[in-house]
């Protein structure tokens, strides 16, 4: 077969009428077979395409939350050395500090937390798998139909 600039081949001329039934089973055979290589050549090489550009995403994404929990360090430092320039004791300054920051971590977690009790799993899916089953087992037709 003849090669394309792709990479690919070209179609082979195919006169059905000069094969036999067993000769024409065997050729779709082999061009199902074929075909269901390729698919899968094709859909391992955008996966290895799309699993690199997702390591480099996280690799970039674990440097901005190390910078910005080193942010959040200083910041905090800031906050205590300001209000201890006010007047305050320096322990008394950090506490206030850590306070803050402990409120805020039990704000956010209890978001979070109510986030997750609102979730209601794979409805959509679940009924698609209950109604495919149904068919399977003879149990009718479905409702779609």
């Amino acid at each position: 077969m003849p090669e394309t600039r792709s990479g690919g081949q070209e179609p082979e001329e195919f006169d059905a009428a000069e094969h036999s039934l067993g000769e024409l089973v065997d050729e779709a055979k082999d061009g199902v077979k074929r075909l269901v290589g390729l698919e899968l050549q094709l859909a391992k090489l955008e996966l290895s395409r799309d699993v690199q550009k997702m390591a480099m995403g996280a690799g970039l994404a674990m440097g901005a939350a190390v910078l910005g929990h080193m942010f959040l360090i200083l910041v905090a430092i800031t906050i205590g050395l300001g209000i201890m320039a006010l007047g305050l004791a320096p322990w008394l300054s950090f506490l206030i500090v850590t306070a803050a920051y402990l409120l805020l971590a039990g704000l956010i977690g209890f978001l979070g937390l109510r986030q997750f009790r609102k979730r209601q799993g794979f409805p959509r899916t679940s009924a698609t798998i209950a109604e495919s089953m149904a068919l399977f087992r003879g149990g009718g037709r479905s409702s779609g139909s």
